[in-house]
């Protein structure tokens, strides 16, 4: 039985063309680049694409809401996906879907002159490539509703937000426990064949990501390695 290859990924919250282009030099499978709590604004975004071009890097952007225009944007830029947060339901999982394809399976706008077809030179055929689609569950009302997003046509795998989900389990004083919840987004992705992700801090939490299902593996971020990089250099310098 074939398994599910895994992707492994990281965070770039900075908004640097120069991290970017470094992180796919790197040999990343994939890398997310921020637009929810990163750094820099959407205007930003082109030149961090430009940079991964010639790698073979995908580039996944987490839009801040599931605005059809800013999901048409980031792919017409040549985004290779989207990261959606807060998916609650499957209304909201098919409207995201609607947003990112073009008719019939969505409402996307077409142009042969944006930057993922070459500005005109490379326009598409009559199918172009799909979007791939990370609906991100981050509440308890995600999680009930996890089975239904990931049936949605369209949706390709359930990520989870470590840090949403654990705040929302806890400011609702749910009885729910956050492994379970890792374990209800892996069934109900595997039990409608898509695959499931999420970002671990830690290199060593890897091997239980996977064993439990998680395919879509992001490692840490820009920021984080900085900030752990300084104060690991001044502990040093002063100790």
């Amino acid at each position: 039985m074939p398994t599910t290859p895994i992707h492994i990924g990281t965070w770039l919250s900075i908004g640097s063309p120069v991290i970017a282009e470094l992180a796919g030099a790197c040999g990343f499978d994939w890398v997310l680049l921020d637009l929810e709590h990163g750094c820099e604004s959407e205007a930003a975004l082109p030149s961090q694409l430009r940079a991964l071009r010639g790698s073979t890097t995908r580039a996944i952007v987490r839009v801040g809401a599931p605005h059809a225009d800013l999901i048409s944007r980031v792919l017409d830029w040549g985004a290779h996906g989207i990261m959606v947060p807060h998916v609650n339901s499957a209304e909201e999982a098919e409207a995201i879907v609607q947003a990112a394809h073009y008719a019939p399976r969505g409402h996307r706008g077409f142009s042969r002159t944006v930057r993922t077809y070459d500005y005109g030179l490379n326009p598409p055929g009559n199918t172009p490539p799909p979007p791939i689609i990370l609906a991100q569950i981050e509440t308890i009302q995600g999680i009930e509703n996890a089975k239904a997003i990931a049936a949605i046509s369209g949706i390709d795998a359930l990520f989870v937000g470590p840090a949403d989900l654990g705040h929302d389990l806890k400011v609702r004083q749910s009885s729910l426990n956050y492994d379970d919840c890792l374990r209800t987004v892996a069934a109900a992705a595997r039990e409608q064949s898509k695959e499931c992700g999420i970002l671990v801090r830690q290199s060593a939490d890897l091997p239980k990501m996977r064993d439990i299902g998680f395919t879509w593996l992001a490692i840490d971020s820009d920021l984080s390695l900085l900030r752990e990089g300084y104060l690991k250099i001044l502990q040093s310098a002063k100790s």
